[in-house]
């Protein structure tokens, strides 16, 4: 008889109202324990209500991914510890695989970190062509974002600081430094994310971007100058 760990989701939400639902469904496929918390930075679409009908705790937060998201690690409940983007679906059969790397052999794993595989809800080659670009990074680099989730054990994740709320940008890379390519482990299951802001801004221009960004984090550029080329964030998780 499988033996499924208590597992506390944090969702950061800013105007998600339409996202939301698909989100949370894909998490309710986990079997065990569960305690959802929806961290919202001041939502005018109504995405606290929607929320809160679906069974998710509500939090309010100061707007920042990196606040919302230490924020819910400190209120929710369980062992392991999912963070998970509002406009990220997990694939059918996610929780398997994660059950297996959660508890390879009957033994927990004390310091590793899994994340999953990035995909876009987009039809068209430019996605495909992202997508492959994603999964280079993630081979070589072992440097997922924010948007393929990550799991992790709470005692790890508080041993290594959590997220750091004071950044208002790269939250995400600054704690999978901290986790370490050899702690990080990449799942195969999709974490299907809206392509909503690739068609807005366009398939070959963010990614671009995205990619400057990082190369002036790893160069030791201030966050704060890195935030004012990448307005598209303003704080919206």
């Amino acid at each position: 008889m499988k033996s499924w760990p208590f597992l506390g989701v944090v969702v950061p939400t800013l105007d998600a109202a339409a996202g939301v639902p698909a989100c949370l469904s894909s998490v309710r496929r986990w079997p065990g324990a569960l305690d959802i918390v929806v961290v919202d930075g001041g939502s005018t679409d109504g995405t606290p209500d929607v929320a809160k009908a679906l069974g998710a705790r509500l939090m309010k937060s100061r707007r920042g991914r990196g606040v919302q998201l230490a924020a819910g690690a400190k209120a929710v409940r369980g062992d392991w510890l999912l963070f998970l983007h509002a406009d990220t679906v997990l694939a059918p059969g996610w929780e398997q695989e994660a059950h297996r790397f959660m508890i390879p052999a009957g033994q927990e794993q004390e310091e590793r970190a899994a994340a999953f595989r990035f995909a876009l809800d987009d039809p068209r080659p430019a996605a495909r062509r992202v997508e492959r670009l994603v999964r280079w990074r993630c081979a070589a680099l072992k440097l997922p974002y924010g948007d393929q989730g990550m799991l992790l054990p709470r005692l790890f994740y508080e041993r290594l600081g959590g997220y750091r709320s004071g950044l208002p940008l790269m939250e995400d890379v600054d704690l999978v430094r901290r986790i370490g390519r050899r702690r990080l482990v990449m799942l195969n299951s999709p974490a299907l994310t809206a392509a909503v802001r690739y068609r807005r801004d366009g398939y070959w221009r963010r990614p671009l971007r995205n990619l400057f960004c990082l190369a002036l984090y790893f160069l030791g550029v201030p966050v704060t100058m890195i935030a004012r080329l990448y307005p598209a964030r303003a704080g919206k998780p």
